[in-house]
């Protein structure tokens, strides 16, 4: 049914927020997921929890070589028409500090495929529109553009 539909569009979210391409795995999971589901008395899922933790926050900003970091970003900055990146006033991955020592190809991975899978998935789980934009404005967009700022000392 529904549910179980739900339940398995579960996971090309969490992938795309949480998984990330490492040394020895292009799809590593980078946190941990405790998921309980729920039956009723006739063996029926009647509702289902996903419990996260230890995920490895560094990776936002921080890739060693070779790897990347979650893989929303990627799909964003390739998923997304020239126009939204204007709107967001993004660029290309390189221009992108967070992540241009991320901008590995990785092989049988469609970044922009990948991106509208995952919005197919958000909608699937009844996220709005308004809910969407939110969760890519947090998430991958403020990202991108603090990797933009530079600090530098102050004339006194």
């Amino acid at each position: 049914g529904e549910l179980e539909n739900q339940l398995l569009q579960a996971n090309p979210i969490l992938e795309a927020f949480g998984n990330s391409k490492t040394v020895k795995n292009d799809n590593s999971s980078r946190f941990g997921k405790f998921i309980r589901i729920n039956f009723d008395t006739s063996g029926y899922i009647s509702g289902a929890n996903i419990d996260f933790y230890l995920l490895e926050k560094s990776r936002c900003c921080r890739q060693a070589p070779n790897e990347r970091s979650f893989h929303i970003f990627y799909q964003f900055l390739r998923g997304t028409s020239p126009e939204e990146k204007q709107n967001y006033l993004l660029e290309d991955i390189g221009n992108c500090a967070f992540l241009n020592n991320g901008a590995v190809a990785v092989p049988n991975v469609d970044d922009a495929k990948e991106f509208h899978e995952t919005i197919k998935a958000m909608k699937i789980m009844s996220f709005s529109d308004e809910e969407i934009t939110f969760w890519l404005d947090l998430n991958v967009m403020e990202r991108c553009q603090l990797g933009k700022m530079t600090v530098g000392e102050a004339e006194r």
